[in-house]
């Protein structure tokens, strides 16, 4: 499968965005789907995971309760909403695939990911 994500830009604190991942190639619903992001000289970030159907989802404690993730798998397609956004929150943003057969097992661990989309870049200024 491969990976397009969207909908990054320039947004004031306390603003929203949301994110879109586009996926093509083979069968949407074998993949668990997950966004990571990436600030500038630190390493990937977890943010937030969802299954294969969408019937579970996990979040970063950092980003929980303002940020949802969600899929359409009619359109082969993963969203993160992201509401009150900070600063902090500036990072480039991926979003990742993984095999829906490895279940919840290291979810938030970059390395069990092996497809990854291009990024999007959010800034949240202050």
């Amino acid at each position: 499968v491969q990976l397009q994500a969207s909908g990054g830009g320039l947004v004031q604190a306390g603003g929203s965005l949301r994110l879109s991942c586009a996926a093509s190639g083979r069968t949407f619903t074998n993949y668990y789907m997950a966004w990571f992001r990436q600030a500038p000289g630190k390493k990937h970030e977890f943010v937030a995971v969802i299954s294969s159907h969408g019937d579970s989802s996990y979040y970063a404690d950092t980003i929980k309760g303002r940020f949802t993730i969600s899929r359409d798998n009619a359109k082969n397609t993963v969203y993160l909403q992201m509401n009150a956004l900070k600063p902090e929150d500036t990072a480039t943003y991926y979003c990742a695939a993984r095999y829906a057969a490895q279940g919840d097992a290291q979810y938030n661990s970059d390395s069990q990911y092996h497809i990854w989309g291009q990024g999007t870049q959010v800034t949240v200024s202050s």
